[in-house]
């Protein structure tokens, strides 16, 4: 079984870095033509660059996922060049905050990473759905992470706008299965990415890179292409009879309560 989405037209956001760009790049190896998003212009062009060396067809447009004209400006720009929308990749996101307690939260932090992560995924699916409806299909995929699962992933503003995506992933495809539009989400473990850039950064510092990970059930964390590939399933024909799912893809993380000090 080969996963390809050939002619497929996807418009992928956060596509500057991380996931975002290692999507894109795979999208467009599979035969996708391309609309690729992100707040930040230059890390945006170096995904475009990379791409366009693909061959593929790809337009690149500086958006803020916050502002929901800017999203619907961009599905638009996206059925005015391909003529029509097959894949939607909402994968726009922010950390946003901390570790400490609740107690400590600022409220400005949870409406920043709220109105990113959340809202941002509710624009696209909103304005990517209206054009999968009336095609009569269409894949919808959302970037959870498996802080949104279980506690102990993330802070606490970032954790509650990932469950809340995972719950916006099962609502939209109740909304929008009569008409042939999958949603589904993955749910990414530690994955080395910008957004993670600082864990990494102060473990290497410290001579701990072998500790990133070690409490996966695979002893590693992951990397942006493998999440790429399970964003491509999901996205594509052999994924035909999947939606409302979150896929877990963190190296075995949430198989187990994997509490501190439970394993070696």
């Amino acid at each position: 079984m080969t996963t390809s989405i050939p002619d497929r037209v996807a418009v992928i956001t956060g596509a500057g870095s991380g996931i975002g760009r290692a999507t894109a790049v795979r999208f467009a190896r599979e035969g996708a033509r391309l609309m690729i998003a992100d707040i930040d212009e230059t890390n945006l062009e170096e995904t475009r660059r990379q791409v366009a060396e693909t061959g593929a067809e790809v337009v690149a447009r500086t958006v803020n996922v916050a502002n929901e004209q800017e999203v619907a400006d961009l599905i638009d720009a996206a059925c005015q060049q391909y003529g029509r929308l097959d894949i939607m990749c909402n994968n726009a996101g922010i950390t946003g905050g901390g570790y400490g307690p609740v107690m400590e939260d600022e409220a400005d932090t949870w409406r920043r990473v709220l109105d990113v992560n959340l809202l941002g995924a509710m624009f696209g699916t909103k304005y990517a759905g209206r054009v999968m409806r009336e095609q009569g299909a269409g894949a919808i995929v959302n970037t959870a992470s498996v802080a949104g699962i279980r506690a102990g992933a993330g802070g606490n503003p970032y954790s509650a706008s990932k469950a809340a995506v995972i719950n916006l992933t099962q609502t939209s495809a109740c909304d929008l299965g009569e008409f042939g539009v999958r949603v589904n989400a993955v749910c990414p473990g530690l994955t080395e990415t910008g957004m993670t850039k600082r864990v990494f950064d102060y473990a290497r510092e410290r001579g701990k890179e072998d500790k990133l990970g070690a409490r996966c059930e695979l002893r590693r964390y992951g990397r942006p292409e493998e999440l790429a590939a399970a964003i491509l399933f999901l996205a594509s024909d052999d994924a035909s009879f999947i939606t409302g799912q979150a896929l877990a893809v963190d190296g075995g993380n949430t198989a187990s309560l994997n509490m501190p000090g439970m394993k070696v």
